[in-house]
């Protein structure tokens, strides 16, 4: 999961036309080079060296492990469920979250780790006993807290597995935010070690070691120089630090990268507020806020203020205009029908209702339980009884 620092703004995802970006504080000059070789946040120092351990090696103790479970002559669909078991079964390896980014040895030998962590083991793991394993990067939605003061954006990164032409799996340690309907594409390993190098930039980085949190985010980069996350964090890591002209540059080679990157978006903007250049901070507010409105996530979480507040019938346009943008989501459709029954409208509240727990039986989400939107409906139903 490639970690992004906090931003302190509501402000969440990029306009749709993007004008060509351009310097405001001088970082015209400040080359993607220099950002990495000649930063001065280095100090005229060479930068710590970083460790250069392959996320993928495979210890004797991880091999005897996996012989302990598997063979070479199982069917592939077979030496998949006994690789799981191995891994999740109850009594056997017992792996335990944390948030800390591990290597998929380091991950084996402490039984710890966060979702990218996990995800090296297992792809490591998977390939030893001859399965077909890539990293998969999902887009996960953005989540808006009912504060709307700050958010943390995660990349997340699971495993997809080819066991045939036409059978795939995918494993995902985080399932209960995992959703079929999200997002996805397979990715190299290239841009695996970039989201592990950012991963570790960013605890260095919280950790207040700015060399360390640097040579970490330089090396993402060298690995995939298209990761936006890292361009985004070493903005971050400079802003911090006292250099805006060097976090501008960042982000914009984020942008140049990634040109709807929410993160760099709103960082400029932030940092434009902060320097007192008050015109370019409203162009990228304005510019964030309309794309913000056209995310039917975003319209989602509004629609959620509207129903506490009571305004039933801002809660309905919200959520209609969302359903519209993904007709895929069954708490859309089950808000949508709360607010019909709040309003005074019963039929549309077990119409919308139903709606839920059809869209719910045809989802692959495991989450996505029709029975939990099937007892709504029966209570929608008994309310209209005398």
């Amino acid at each position: 999961t490639a970690r992004i620092g906090v931003v302190a703004a509501a402000a969440l995802l990029a306009a749709c036309a993007v004008p060509a970006e351009r310097s405001s504080l001088g970082s015209g000059d400040i080359t993607a080079s220099m950002l990495l070789d000649a930063s001065p946040l280095a100090h005229g120092q060479a930068l710590p060296g970083v460790s250069r351990a392959d996320l993928l090696t495979v210890t004797p103790e991880m091999s005897e492990f996996l012989d302990a479970y598997i063979s070479p002559e199982q069917k592939q669909d077979f030496r998949l469920k006994r690789l799981l078991y191995a891994i999740m079964g109850e009594g056997t390896f017992e792996l335990v979250y944390d948030d800390i980014t591990r290597t998929a040895a380091e991950t084996f030998r402490d039984q710890r780790g966060n979702c990218l962590s996990f995800t090296n083991m297992f792809v490591a793991m998977a390939r030893h006993v001859g399965l077909d394993a890539s990293y998969q990067e999902v887009e996960v939605p953005a989540e808006w807290s009912l504060s709307g003061q700050a958010f943390l954006l995660s990349q997340h990164v699971n495993v997809f597995l080819q066991l045939s032409h036409d059978e795939t799996r995918i494993v995902d340690f985080n399932i209960l935010d995992f959703n079929t309907a999200y997002g996805r594409r397979v990715i190299a390993d290239e841009r695996a070690r970039a989201h592990y190098y950012n991963n570790i930039g960013v605890e260095h980085m919280l950790n207040g070691d700015t060399a360390l949190a640097l040579a970490n985010f330089r090396e993402g980069i060298r690995e995939d120089p298209t990761f936006a996350p890292a361009w985004t964090n070493l903005g971050i890591l400079h802003r911090r630090e006292g250099y805006p002209a060097h976090a501008e540059a960042a982000y914009l080679q984020a942008l140049e990268a990634d040109r709807f990157n929410l993160v760099a978006l709103s960082n400029l903007g932030s940092l434009y507020e902060h320097e007192g250049m008050e015109e370019r901070a409203a162009e990228y507010r304005a510019r964030v806020a309309t794309h913000r409105n056209k995310n039917p996530y975003f319209r989602f979480y509004t629609a959620s203020e509207a129903f506490v507040s009571g305004d039933y019938q801002a809660a309905i346009g919200h959520l209609k205009y969302a359903i519209r943008k993904r007709d895929d989501e069954p708490r859309f459709y089950s808000v949508l029908s709360l607010s019909y029954l709040m309003s005074g409208d019963q039929a549309a509240a077990r119409r919308w209702m139903e709606k839920a727990e059809a869209v719910a039986g045809q989802s692959a989400d495991p989450a996505a339980d029709p029975q939990k939107y099937h007892h709504k409906l029966e209570w929608l139903m008994s309310q209209g009884r005398d």
